[in-house]
C-alpha cells in the first residue's frame, strides 16, 4: 500500500466538499465541566458534539470526502465498507448524496439505531459475528467477497487520506470558532479507534494551536494506540473489548500512524465504568444521550487522567451519539 500523508491543503480541499452537504457541528461551552474541574475563570471547556450531524457522528465527514474523490473510480459500481455502525451510516449518507449504491458489513450486535440510520440513507447491510471475528476474520472476508463478487470499490472507515482529511474539517471549525473570539487551546481530547478521526483533527489542531497538548482516549480493553505510542510502533490487539463499540478496531491504520505518532502527545485508557459515569454526567448536566465512544473523552477529564496545567481552553470531542435507549438507560443506571 502506498502511503499518502494527509496535509492541511487536503483538509481545506475537503471542506469545500463537506460544505456542499452538511453544516458544522456545534461547539458548546461546558460551564458545568469547568466547575467540576475547578478551572480558573479565564479557562473554558468546549464540547465539539458530532452527534448533531445527520448520521449522528463525525463519520460522514470523511465518508463524504472519500466518495467525492473516488467518483470516477466508482462509476456505476457499488461501494463496500465494514463498520461497527457509525461509518456505515456515514458512507450510506454519502452514497445517498452522490447517488451511489452502498453495501456495508456490520456486527450483528451493533446498536439498532446504527442499523436504522444506515438503512434510512439507502444502504444495504450484511452482518457478521463479532465475537468470533478475531479468529475467523469474517468481517474482512465478507467485505472482500462483496468487492470481488459484486465488483464493489472498498472504502476504509479510517485508513485512507481522503477519510482523514474529511475528518479534519471538524477541527477547522473548532480552530476558526475559537480564534474568532480570541481563545487559545491548551488541551485537546479525542477518542482513538482506527485513528482516522484523531489523525485529521490532530493535524488541524496542531496547525491552529501549536501549543496545545493533543490527548488520545481509549477503553482499557482496546488500548492498542496507547500501547503503540509507548512502543513507537503499531500494536495489534487480537480481541479488543469494551462497551465502546465504536472504539474496537484491532489497530490504527497505516496512513494515520505516522501522523498520530508525530502529533499526539499522550494517550490514556479508561475502564468502561468510568465511561458509564461520564455518560450519566453528560445526561444529568447537559441532557445529552451520548454513546460510550462519544463520552469516553469526558471520562478522561472527570477521572483526572491528564495534567491540565496551562493557560488555554480545553476542547473535548464527543464523536457520536448513536446509542439505543434501553442500553443507555442500563449503562447510566448501573452507576
Amino acid at each position: 500500500m502506498s502511503i499518502h500523508i494527509a496535509t492541511m491543503d487536503d483538509v481545506r480541499a475537503a471542506e469545500h466538499v463537506v460544505r456542499e452537504h452538511v453544516f458544522s457541528a456545534p461547539l458548546i461551552r461546558s460551564h458545568a465541566l469547568e466547575s467540576e474541574l475547578g478551572l480558573p475563570a479565564n479557562r473554558a471547556v468546549w464540547l465539539k458534539d458530532y452527534g448533531w450531524t445527520p448520521s449522528g457522528s463525525f463519520k460522514l465527514l470523511g465518508a463524504l470526502n472519500w466518495m467525492a474523490n473516488n467518483l470516477e473510480r466508482i462509476g456505476d459500481r457499488p461501494v463496500a465498507a465494514h463498520s461497527s455502525g457509525n461509518f456505515a451510516s456515514g458512507i450510506a449518507f454519502a452514497g445517498m448524496r452522490f447517488k451511489k449504491r452502498v453495501i456495508v458489513v456490520m456486527p450483528e450486535t451493533a446498536p439498532q439505531v446504527k442499523f436504522e440510520r444506515t438503512r434510512s440513507f439507502g444502504a444495504e447491510i450484511r452482518t457478521y459475528n463479532i465475537a468470533r471475528d478475531h479468529a475467523t476474520g469474517e468481517r474482512d472476508k465478507l467485505t472482500r467477497e462483496i468487492a470481488e463478487v459484486e465488483h464493489a470499490i472498498q472504502a476504509s472507515p479510517y485508513d485512507d487520506p481522503h477519510v482523514i482529511a474529511g475528518n479534519g474539517v471538524g477541527a477547522l471549525e473548532i480552530v476558526r470558532d475559537l480564534q474568532r473570539v480570541g481563545r487559545g487551546v491548551s488541551h485537546f481530547f479525542c477518542p482513538v479507534s482506527g485513528g482516522g478521526l484523531m489523525a485529521g483533527q490532530a493535524l488541524v489542531i496542531a496547525d491552529g494551536f501549536p501549543q496545545a497538548r493533543i490527548i488520545g482516549v481509549e477503553p482499557t480493553g482496546a488500548d492498542d494506540f496507547r500501547q503503540a505510542l509507548a512502543a513507537g510502533k503499531r500494536i495489534r490487539l487480537e480481541r479488543p473489548t469494551s462497551i465502546c463499540d465504536g472504539l474496537l478496531s484491532y489497530d490504527v491504520g497505516e496512513h494515520n500512524w505516522p501522523m498520530l505518532k508525530r502529533l499526539v502527545n499522550q494517550a490514556v485508557a479508561l475502564p468502561d465504568s468510568a465511561t458509564q459515569a461520564a455518560m450519566r454526567w453528560l445526561y444529568d448536566r447537559h441532557g445529552l444521550q451520548t454513546e460510550p465512544s462519544g463520552a469516553i473523552t469526558v471520562a478522561a477529564l472527570l477521572n483526572r487522567q491528564v495534567d491540565l496545567t496551562g493557560d488555554g481552553d480545553l476542547v473535548v470531542v464527543i464523536s457520536g451519539r448513536n446509542v439505543d435507549d434501553a442500553a443507555f438507560r442500563t449503562w447510566i443506571t448501573a452507576m
